[in-house]
């Protein structure tokens, strides 16, 4: 029932936010202490990380070549690396060409070579698609047993004036502490998981909560009715009211489902938290032309209550801006999901319109249509999070670098066509053009107004050259 519509707009949501929050390093501050010890420390923790990316083939020097190395191609497509150097902090410090890994030039190669037959190193070439969390045990394990331990290496940090062993200790440690912070780093992922996983558990309590609004909805009109007939001048209409709205039987269907009750109570759902909603939401019921036709036709079946309701939530209940405030209050996911939750709801009437059988229960639709669809969500997310580097720059590849500069790209653009690559590489049953629309949709809704006509572009571009190089062979 939670199509792959929302599903697709969801997980576009989830790697935004993740995105924009993630930082794979945590690169440590300047200390504010100015003790001999602590600045070296802190000028050879930065030289240990650039030595660590010059290894990795990464330019260091700015406006200067590296050292020539061969470096190994696995070593070279290392993620930790590519983090590195991606991180601000660490740009910055090559920008400013103030290091002092110069003195560690006439040693790289050797220690280079020594990662190369180093048994992690050999354990690691195995792998066939490391992640970041094999690249870091990776480079701990080189650092403290081949980099830390080399002769050459030592003899030229002790050539630095600024030199001590307290401060060559400490550095050690804050290298050791970054890469290990990586750890830190999966929280944030996992909690992007589980908000994806919370936001379309949310979506389904939508669905459900409309049907609880009916029946409550209908409780408070008929508490209306109650308190008319105490009135002090009751008039005869207050004495002797139209019950047709409170004896709607589909009303009476959905308070009697035994399964619909359940869902309520363990998902703790009630609107009467909300009596200005309440309130608002029947007044603007009772003075619909739909309220009005209802109750003035002398007729009164089943189906008739079920269209009622129908009409109602259409043209009363959904557009209600009361409504839109009071469902961004109790999630922020619902606001986003009535469009396609609605839609369902009214279907759902819809079907029960058709059964004349009102002593069983009614048939709510299941969350998702089967095994497929409720992995969908999760599995696209993380192929988009895991391939994200390779993906974006199939993206860079066809941007016109003279109308557009990549880094200043609409960043919902790019999580909306890395989402989009990660689904035409990665389902093979779900035709191109299906994938395209979906995303220029969803791009022209949660992205600039020039942005689906862009992903459009840019996507047809990526998807002729992924069928050309055989990486996707699909329609």
């Amino acid at each position: 029932m939670i199509n792959r519509i929302l599903i697709r707009i969801k997980v576009a949501q989830i790697l935004y936010s993740y995105l924009l929050t993630r930082s794979e390093f945590k690169i440590q501050s300047a200390p504010e202490t100015t003790s001999r010890d602590r600045k070296y420390a802190y000028s050879l923790y930065l030289d240990m990380i650039l030595f660590m990316l010059e290894l990795s083939g990464y330019p260091v020097k700015n406006g200067e070549r590296n050292v020539p190395l061969s470096i190994d191609k696995k070593l070279a497509s290392c993620k930790m690396a590519k983090a590195l150097a991606a991180d601000d902090d660490i740009k910055r410090v090559i920008l400013k060409g103030n290091s002092n890994i110069r003195m560690l030039d006439g040693i790289a190669q050797e220690i280079h070579d020594k990662i190369e037959a180093s048994a992690a190193f050999k354990d690691y070439k195995k792998l066939r698609s490391p992640q970041l969390k094999d690249d870091v045990k990776m480079w701990t394990a080189v650092l403290n047993t081949i980099i830390l331990n080399d002769n050459g290496l030592i003899e030229a940090l002790r050539a630095n004036p600024e030199f001590t062993n307290v401060g060559m200790a400490k550095a050690i440690e804050m290298v050791t502490d970054t890469l290990n912070s990586y750890n830190d780093s999966r929280a944030t992922l996992n909690s992007a998981r589980e908000s994806l996983e919370r936001s379309l558990d949310k979506a389904y309590e939508l669905y459900a909560s409309m049907f609880q609004l009916i029946i409550e909805l209908t409780d408070l009109q008929e508490e209306r009715l109650e308190n008319a007939k105490t009135k002090y001048l009751a008039t005869p209409e207050d004495l002797n009211p139209n019950t047709k709205f409170i004896e709607n039987g589909l009303v009476e269907r959905l308070r009697s489902d035994e399964k619909l009750a359940e869902y309520i109570k363990e998902n703790k759902i009630t609107w009467t938290d909300d009596p200005v909603l309440m309130r608002s939401l029947l007044d603007d019921i009772l003075a619909s032309d739909v309220y009005h036709g209802y109750m003035a036709n002398p007729k009164q079946d089943y189906q008739l209550d079920c269209d009622f309701w129908r009409e109602l939530l259409k043209c009363v209940i959904f557009p209600s801006d009361t409504l839109a405030e009071a469902l961004e209050a109790k999630s922020i996911f619902w606001n986003d999901d009535l469009p396609i939750m609605g839609t369902f709801v009214v279907k759902t009437l819809k079907q029960m319109s058709l059964d004349y059988d009102q002593t069983q229960g009614i048939t709510l639709l299941s969350q998702y249509k089967d095994e497929e669809d409720a992995n969908f969500g999760a599995d696209l997310f993380m192929l988009a999070v895991n391939n994200y580097d390779l993906y974006r720059s199939y993206i860079d590849r066809f941007i016109n670098n003279e109308q557009w500069d990549s880094e200043r790209l609409a960043f919902m653009d790019i999580v909306v066509m890395v989402t989009a690559i990660a689904e035409l590489i990665n389902y093979p049953a779900i035709p191109i053009a299906v994938t395209m629309n979906e995303y220029i949709e969803i791009a022209n809704s949660y992205s600039t107004p020039r942005s689906g006509q862009f992903v459009n572009g840019l996507l047809y571009s990526v998807s002729t050259y992924l069928q050309q190089e055989g990486i996707i062979n699909k329609a």
